[in-house]
């Protein structure tokens, strides 16, 4: 039976089969029935490779962090997840770069720092994701809006549907309006910045991964 550990870009934790592309970190979200008892326990929130120098772990194993897996890195960073860094160190710098260049900062921003902020734009209270309006022609490739319930990813002339096993579908970008944004707004500005998340080969016409 599939265990409860897979992100959608509503930041809702659901069983399916598969485990994405990405592994994703918070704390001990689960008891030793691998049951969910919490949303997050730290506010450290990051997203990992699912390899990394040889370390094999039992997923969901009692007292240890809870293994959580995302279908590509939009769909992390649209859950609030950054990139880690120990095991993602080049792609953290990258964040690090821009969001210090979105937010005009003097000097680069700490871990903590951007946690402290990106805490408070991931919920309303557990379990409650904290959506945030924007104008659809503003938001960068690599964001996620939500429309008419489903959450699609903003990548080029097209919004993609996102599924657990990938993008299922694909509209035109709206030209204009009002969208509900489900990534960070801290987020949006590094991606507005020049960082760049990977996604999904789904999205793409070649079926290759690509860099947004």
């Amino acid at each position: 039976m599939a265990l409860r550990n897979r992100v959608t870009p509503f930041g809702e934790i659901v069983a399916v089969a598969g485990r994405g592309t990405l592994m994703g970190n918070r704390g001990v979200l689960h008891n030793r029935e691998r049951d969910l008892v919490r949303d997050w326990q730290v506010r450290r929130w990051i997203a990992c490779r699912l390899e990394f120098r040889g370390r094999h772990r039992e997923v969901m194993t009692p007292g240890s962090y809870t293994e959580l897996f995302f279908l590509d890195e939009a769909a992390a960073l649209a859950d609030g997840h950054r990139p880690c860094a120990e095991c993602r160190h080049a792609d953290y710098m990258r964040f690090q770069a821009a969001w210090r260049s979105a937010r005009e900062l003097l000097k680069v921003p700490s871990a903590d720092e951007m946690d402290v902020v990106l805490h408070d734009e991931r919920r309303t209270a557990p379990w409650r994701k904290r959506t945030h309006t924007a104008e659809i022609a503003s938001l960068p490739d690599g964001s996620y809006i939500a429309l008419d319930g489903r959450a699609w990813l903003v990548y080029g002339e097209w919004v993609h549907a996102w599924s657990p096993d990938g993008y299922v579908e694909r509209q035109r970008r709206p030209p204009s309006g009002t969208v509900s944004m489900l990534t960070p707004p801290s987020i949006v500005g590094a991606l507005r910045a020049g960082y760049r998340s990977v996604v999904h080969p789904s999205a793409n016409p070649g079926g290759t991964s690509g860099a947004y």
